[in-house]
């Protein structure tokens, strides 16, 4: 970040310029009880003490790095080849903006493509847009599409073991819509679907890492004429029948476990997919291939339903970013595996995580809560589960999430999370830390 700075009389002939006398006078359009009362900083200190205060903010993130990892709930740690962030990196990617003029961002728009060609295969859904700020953002858009799609029905059935914050983030889309959400527990398919059902939201897996069968509960809506809209573990749809095979009608899914890094909670990559019926109301953009007056190969914005591409009052959402890097790492991570690439790194993250559910469920004190999961399970445990998630991070193993931290009348309970990056060594000195910790 640029440095600029201004000595005082470069600052007083600013202020003459613009007719001001003072800087209060320039921000007197501020009300005086909103204004900051001077701010609390330190002096300021030379580069060198600057640097040194950098690099040993810089050694935490290092000794973080050593820990063993089983902490999962929505961002997940993952192997991610050098050949993603060296391509995505590259200029013209890192510095491109939204490709209004396709004549001059034909590498954008086939990127944009190939992008939505993958991962509408993977979700099993007709077409794919590019993109939304996170999975939690993507699933409330499609809360908000399928409410409109359902005209005269304002009821919208939300899983109780739905990520917690993702229940926040659509309470805070929808505050100003006339919406009715009704919370249903355990399998979707015993959801109460009613006349006045506009869709049900799945969550495939659970927020507790339970993965409930959907067809059913797709059948079941369909029938009763509401919408199906799945939160899907996109890298789970590698192993496992994906929401459009078992007749979803909007899927939305959080791609950061496809080549993004944790960033430390952002950006991320919302997914979302639809049927050709409802891809008109699906907020975001869609690339499409066709051939310029020549006969190449080209491509172009389909559809762009944007109100930074269209009018207000003709826009589907106000969303303002495509999430391009994001999508793009996701796009060259996808090509890199190829379909036995990504098979192998989900059947890997399965494998492992039952191993570790069979070690830690034979512990003395510990109950494996989950009975089909994917790659976290949730564990009853002896004692708080936040005191032992401190225990096991100063002996650098980080064993999951405390449901504390959302359910304060769930001490006991520990939501662990096995990846591809898991070693059998780590996954058994958890294990073994983990009676230790209960003793």
């Amino acid at each position: 970040m640029p440095f600029v700075p201004n000595t005082d009389a470069e600052r007083a002939e600013m202020l003459k310029a613009v007719g001001a006398s003072s800087v209060e006078e320039l921000f007197s359009d501020i009300p005086e009880h909103l204004r900051i009362k001077g701010l609390d900083l330190s002096d300021g200190v030379s580069e060198i003490e600057a640097l040194n205060e950098i690099d040993s903010l810089a050694e935490r993130n290092v000794q973080t790095k050593k820990m063993d990892w089983f902490l999962g709930a929505g961002a997940y740690y993952g192997y991610i080849p050098a050949v993603v962030p060296t391509l995505a990196g590259r200029g013209e990617f890192l510095t491109a903006y939204t490709p209004y003029q396709p004549e001059v961002s034909q590498g954008t728009l086939q990127a944009i493509f190939e992008y939505q060609s993958m991962a509408a295969k993977l979700l099993g859904m007709p077409v794919v847009n590019a993109s939304h700020y996170d999975g939690a953002t993507a699933l409330a858009e499609a809360v908000l599409m399928a409410w409109k799609a359902k005209e005269n029905r304002n009821r919208i059935l939300l899983p109780v073991d739905l990520h917690p914050e993702y229940s926040q983030v659509i309470a805070t889309y929808c505050t100003s819509f006339n919406i009715e959400f009704v919370q249903y527990e355990g399998a979707p398919e015993s959801a109460p679907v009613d006349e006045d059902t506009a869709a049900i939201v799945i969550a495939y897996p659970s927020f507790s890492g339970e993965v409930y069968p959907i067809k059913r509960a797709v059948d079941r809506a369909h029938e009763m004429g509401a919408l199906c809209i799945v939160h899907a573990d996109p890298l789970m749809c590698a192993i496992m029948k994906s929401p459009g095979e078992q007749g979803a009608d909007i899927v939305a899914a959080e791609g950061q476990s496809l080549g993004n890094p944790l960033n430390f909670g952002g950006p991320y990559l919302g997914i979302m997919g639809t049927t050709e019926a409802l891809v008109r109301r699906m907020p975001g953009r869609i690339v499409g291939e066709t051939k310029d007056k020549v006969g190449k190969r080209g491509f172009v914005l389909t559809l762009s339903t944007r109100e930074q591409h269209i009018r207000r009052e003709k826009a589907v959402s106000n969303i303002c970013s495509n999430q391009g890097l994001t999508m793009l790492q996701t796009c060259i991570y996808l090509a890199t595996l190829g379909k036995q690439g990504l098979r192998e790194v989900a059947k890997q993250s399965y494998d492992k995580a039952h191993y570790a559910a069979g070690l830690i469920g034979g512990t003395a004190g510990y109950h494996v809560r989950s009975s089909q999961f994917f790659r976290e399970f949730l564990v009853e445990t002896p004692k708080p589960a936040a005191r032992i998630v401190k225990t096991l991070s100063r002996r650098g193993i980080m064993p999951g999430l405390a449901l504390s931290r959302y359910y304060p009348d769930r001490p006991n309970e520990l939501l662990i999370c096995v990846t591809e990056m898991n070693t059998r060594a780590q996954i058994e000195r958890l294990a073994v830390a983990l009676k230790e910790a209960s003793k």
